[in-house]
């Protein structure tokens, strides 16, 4: 099932998630080394990677969601999509709150930390149901799909 949002012939949203998931799962460790180190300047770059992670997945949701109208409904990947779709809301959430309770230039408090915590583990599990979306159910892969398929540049013969 071809996605709908496509940017010269590949899915903008499987394109897009690629930066708030690795920005904030980096913030994630920039956190880790923090507690390690209790470098102010590390618990910056994670306040930072939170920003940008952040604003990785505003970008993201909307092409989500435009792919998810085009899911036939009753189907497993349905349900499996509303699942990935609302979990990455609370994903998303989750580190709003970790970003909001810090400030730029102090150390990261226990409840901050605890929100990306939890924040990284929810994002695992949602990025396999992305994943169990893509790969398994073909939703966002083109029904001509093939070792052999022409390049998304050249036009569709219809």
């Amino acid at each position: 099932m071809k996605a709908r949002a496509r940017f010269l012939g590949h899915p903008i949203h499987q394109m897009l998630i690629v930066f708030p998931l690795g920005l904030l799962g980096t913030a994630v460790v920039f956190d880790l080394i923090y507690l390690v180190t209790h470098l102010q300047s590390i618990a910056l770059v994670a306040y930072w990677m939170l920003a940008a992670g952040i604003v990785g997945a505003a970008a993201a949701i909307p092409f989500g969601i435009i792919d998810y109208t085009i899911i036939p409904a009753g189907t497993r990947a349905k349900r499996i999509g509303l699942m990935h779709g609302f979990g990455n809301g609370v994903v998303s959430v989750l580190f709003v709150l970790s970003w909001i309770m810090r400030e730029q230039h102090s150390a990261p408090s226990a409840s901050a930390l605890a929100c990306s915590f939890l924040g990284l583990v929810l994002a695992l599990i949602t990025a396999w149901l992305g994943g169990e979306l893509v790969s398994k159910l073909g939703v966002g892969v083109h029904e001509h799909a093939s070792p052999n398929a022409p390049s998304s540049l050249k036009k569709e013969q219809r």
